[in-house]
Order: C-alpha cells, then structure tokens, then sequence
C-alpha cells in the first residue's frame, strides 16, 4: 500500500510560479511511474504530466505547454511538478497519483492517488 500526499498549492498572481510535491508512504514508490492530474471546478480530470521510475518524462501538450515541469527524487520518495508562468486557467485541484505499468495519462491505470491540492491563480 502506498499513501500519496501532495503539498505547495495555494494563492498566485499570474505569471507566478509554485512547486507542488508529492510524497509517498507505506512503502517506497521508487519503481512507480507518477503522475500528475488536474481538476478544475465542473471539468474532467485532466492529464498534467507523468514521470517514470528511471525518469522517463511525458508532458501533457495541452495543460503543461512548456510551463510545467515534473522531477522526481526516489531518496526523498517525492515528485515534484513545477509550475511557472501560471494563468488563471491552471486554477485547478491537482493529485499525484502512482502506476505500476500501463497507458500513460489514463487515468485508470494509475492505482494509488493523493488528496489533492489547491491552485488558484489569479489574474
């Protein structure tokens, strides 16, 4: 079993920038990919970014558009997502979640999920 929590959301002004993290417990999460997903109030999850256990990165083209950035740290057992030049419209709960395999950016591949964290970004 492996507990996800995530941390670093709050209030920005546009143009800003925020580090979310994401870390795990219960057992070391080093050999999963994690993801990152986003939520914004009356929308559908979207895919933000995913990075596996040996650093392989994938980029949402939609939602990170060169803005985001994903790292992870498997002696800290954390991901972190980076978060610059943000906009209004990257408003959103954002939750890391974990994959043992599977398709990237599906949702339902990824077994293990955080509780979120607010961003707001306001203009």
């Amino acid at each position: 079993q492996v507990q996800l929590v995530e941390s670093g959301g709050g209030l920005v002004q546009a143009g800003g920038s925020l580090r979310l993290s994401c870390t795990a417990s219960g057992r070391t999460f080093s050999r999963n990919a994690v993801g990152w997903f986003r939520q914004a109030a009356g929308k559908e999850r979207e895919f933000v970014g995913d990075i596996t256990w040996s650093g392989t990165i994938t980029h949402s083209p939609d939602s990170a558009k060169g803005r985001f950035t994903i790292s992870r740290d498997n002696t800290k057992n954390t991901v972190y997502l980076q978060m610059d030049s943000l906009k209004p419209e990257d408003t959103a709960v954002y939750y890391c979640a974990a994959r043992f395999s599977g398709v990237v950016g599906l949702a339902r591949e990824y077994v293990y999920w955080g509780q979120g964290t607010q961003v707001t970004v306001s203009s």
